[in-house]
């Protein structure tokens, strides 16, 4: 084990300075930021040139997030703030040669910021960090390949294998990966899904038979009425405000869910119209309900509690479509107002008023995001929403659905195409069928379950498509702990991170082509969170001549490790289209795929409730599920924590300092905190205090964060991840999804003294 490399990154001296948050998303200012840091990032040239192409008909898809473009035209500004900072930052100049690898251990990397580590640059040459050494060097392609099965060839069972794949991968490339998985005999598959919105596939799946979005692009003009729960699209998905602004335009009404008021879902300027970014902007939520952190399934209940007792449902959809809507109306009729008031934090006198709106709405949307996905009863917060999209009848006509906005580009695509650590028995049937390769029938890691493996010495070898896993999950330190035990992890990326510095024994970083650069093969295709199939297609030089796709790299480590008997990893190396037909031959919906993807905004794969509806479940129809009331309390010194991003974010890759919608500046390590709070508790504004939180027993502390007062409700905290995920535990977890409750982590403070 190699002593004295961080796991998180080191606490720094910040200068913070706090404003009044922004009253507008976008306008002036998003252009600006887009093209400044394009500019000190790639050049002017290079900055231009990507932005021509990012989500065009014949371009490459944004990696920012899964936001899904129009499906007739493309605008000359399709793509966000923080879409260009993915993007240009992709196309930036500077590089990481081995030589300058070779000037730092990779303690020396550690203690660099995870924005510094970031900033150095795109990744030349395959590299290797040696069992025992302390600094990496370059290795051959070749002798990498073969590193991995010689590791491979000494596992004492299949499960010591695990493939992580992060949402970046497209479609060919993450069904390879999982077929390379299986080829070795394991489904440990754990994914960045795992991590967010796992609980939106498991409570979708079993409520209307399809863990994805049932509403298209176009639905936001023709809904009377759209809920945005646990989301901060302004940051998170900006380009959805666009859609937003439609819905309010059109007659529409917005109400935004959150225990922040986040500036995105105040005002918007969009970006392609000079006429707003001149003006105010347009309003977007005309109400805010400032849930406590935890409290939507009871704010859910009491809508529900309304809208039945108004008795504006619709029984005829219910009789054809659904089951078990008694036992859900007699479990919301016995719910009492005391607890749903208490759990949510709002009055009742606001509920019914929003209650009111929901029950009269003939086209419903329903959106959310992490806001939702990440606590205890995730699972039963979605299908409360889906309940209350049932009992309206809001499936099966434009204007009105479920709208799970996604975060990462591909994750639902990685999904689609088999990134399954418990695929269906029909699926492995038809891959085994059509590949010939014996497929493994036992469920495997998701990605706590992979932590606690590793933890357990059960993982001799790991191997990541993409992402920073460790940054990533929960509890840092712990997962830290986990991967040092492996003895050999492997990362396929573009850039550093801190999955490349804290290892196992032996660890290969293996670089590949990022989306916005030409790949000889041809395009790659992704899925975006409308379930719309599309091609990607670069158009930059590449920063090495020695990258290779990531569909390449897959090729090659199975050709490595398997030969070509049963199943020919040389031919799907080579073109691109074969991976296509393997693909079309085993999952429905991508009938035709090579052509129709080659068409102008791609194709649309089949949606039983959005195009019937129909129902993919045992019983045929949709289900009502009833769930208990979560009554939740804490001691009375104790908070609730979430984590969220800061805007100069994307996931765990920082690109600056600043929040800016938040009015927070130079700083990163700070705590959002209600001024009453802060009262109570003799702090003022940018006091030090140490954080611990509490599980079970259990106790994880870390110090030295600043006090930054917000709108935010009273008992309640909010920090930024990364660096608040190693306060939350591996082993509190959503009931059903297995996911990390990030955004639902009791902790006690303490003034720090330093």
């Amino acid at each position: 084990m190699r002593e004295g490399v961080n796991a998180q990154p080191p606490i720094t001296s910040e200068k913070i300075k706090v404003r009044k948050p922004k009253k507008t998303a976008a306008g002036l200012t998003g252009v600006q930021k887009s093209f400044s840091i394009g500019i000190a990032e790639a050049g002017l040239a290079q900055t231009i040139r990507t932005m021509r192409s990012v989500n065009r008909f014949d371009g490459f898809d944004c990696p920012g997030c899964a936001w899904p473009d129009p499906d007739d035209h493309r605008s000359g500004f399709e793509f966000c703030e923080n879409g260009a900072k993915a993007f240009v930052t992709e196309a930036t100049k500077k590089r990481v040669k081995p030589s300058d690898l070779a000037k730092f251990s990779v303690q020396e990397l550690s203690r660099m910021s995870d924005m510094e580590l970031d900033k150095m640059g795109r990744i030349t040459h395959p590299v290797i960090l040696r069992n025992g050494s302390d600094y990496y060097e370059t290795i051959s392609w070749d002798d990498a390949f073969t590193t991995i099965q010689n590791s491979i060839s000494k596992l004492e069972n299949p499960d010591q294998a695990v493939l992580y794949t992060s949402g970046r991968a497209s479609n060919e490339a993450a069904f390879l990966w999982g077929t390379l998985a299986r080829q070795i005999g394991t489904n440990n598959l754990p994914d960045c899904s795992n991590m967010c919105h796992e609980s939106s596939g498991v409570g979708l799946g079993a409520s209307i038979g399809i863990g994805k979005g049932t509403v298209k692009l176009e639905c936001f003009s023709e809904a009377d009425l759209v809920l945005v729960v646990g989301q901060n699209p302004g940051t998170n998905h900006p380009r959805m405000l666009s859609a937003l602004a439609g819905t309010k335009r059109a007659g529409g009404s917005v109400i935004s869910i959150n225990p922040l008021m986040e500036t995105g879902l105040n005002r918007f300027k969009h970006p392609q119209e000079i006429i707003r970014l001149l003006g105010k902007g347009t309003p977007i939520a005309d109400a805010h309900y400032p849930v406590k952190v935890g409290g939507d399934q009871a704010l859910l209940r009491g809508i529900a509690k309304v809208v039945i007792n108004a008795g504006n449902i619709d029984l005829n959809f219910i009789e054809e479509h659904t089951d078990g809507f008694e036992n859900w109306k007699n479990q919301v009729e016995i719910s009492s107002w005391n607890d749903i008031v208490h759990q949510s934090g709002i009055s009742k006198e606001r509920i019914l008023e929003l209650g009111k709106a929901v029950s009269k709405s003939q086209r419903l949307i329903i959106c959310w995001a992490m806001g939702i996905t990440q606590h205890t009863n995730s699972v039963a917060i979605i299908q409360e929403a889906c309940n209350l999209l049932l009992a309206g009848g809001h499936f099966g006509k434009m204007g009105a659905g479920a709208c799970p906005v996604r975060g990462h580009s591909n994750v639902q695509g990685d999904r689609t195409v088999g990134i399954n650590h418990h695929p269906s028995e029909k699926f492995l049937v038809d891959c085994e069928r059509e590949t010939g390769i014996k497929m493994p029938k036992e469920s495997g890691f998701d990605s706590v379950k992979f932590v606690q493996a590793a933890r357990d010495n059960k993982v001799r070898l790991f191997m990541a498509l993409g992402g920073n896993i460790l940054s990533a999950m929960s509890d840092t330190e712990e997962v830290a702990n986990a991967m040092r035990k492996i003895d050999l992890t492997v990362q396929i990326s573009t850039k550093l991170n801190r999955s490349h510095l804290v290892t196992g024994e032996s660890a290969l970083i293996l670089p590949c082509l990022g989306r916005t650069e030409q790949d000889p093969l041809g395009f790659v295709s992704v899925e975006n969170s409308m379930g719309v199939v599309h091609s990607s297609t670069g158009n930059l030089k590449p920063a090495s001549d020695y990258l290779l796709s990531e569909p390449k790299i897959v090729t090659e480590i199975g050709s490595a490790c398997f030969g070509s008997v049963p199943f020919d990893w040389t031919k799907y190396g080579s073109n691109y289209d074969n991976i296509r037909d393997l693909i079309e031959s085993i999952i429905p919906g991508f009938d035709n795929y090579n052509a129709r993807v080659r068409e102008s905004g791609g194709f649309y794969l089949p949606n039983g409730p959005r195009d019937g509806p129909t129902w993919n479940t045992p019983s045929g129809k949709a289900m009502f599920f009833t769930h208990e009331l979560l009554q939740r309390e804490i001691p009375e010194s104790h908070f609730i924590l979430m984590t969220l991003r800061s805007h100069d974010q994307y996931n765990t890759t920082i690109y600056g300092t600043d929040d800016r919608y938040r009015g927070i500046y130079n700083a990163r390590r700070i705590v959002m905190m209600n001024p009453e709070d802060m009262v109570a508790n003799n702090l003022t504004k940018t006091d030090e205090i140490d954080i611990t939180s509490h599980f079970e027993g259990r106790t994880i502390s870390s110090e030295k964060w600043k006090v930054v007062p917000y709108d935010i409700p009273k008992g309640n905290l909010a920090a930024y991840f990364p660096e608040a995920n190693v306060l939350v535990p591996l082993e509190s977890v959503a009931v059903g999804s297995n996911t990390p409750t990030s955004k639902w982590v009791e902790v006690s403070i303490a003034p720090h003294k330093g």
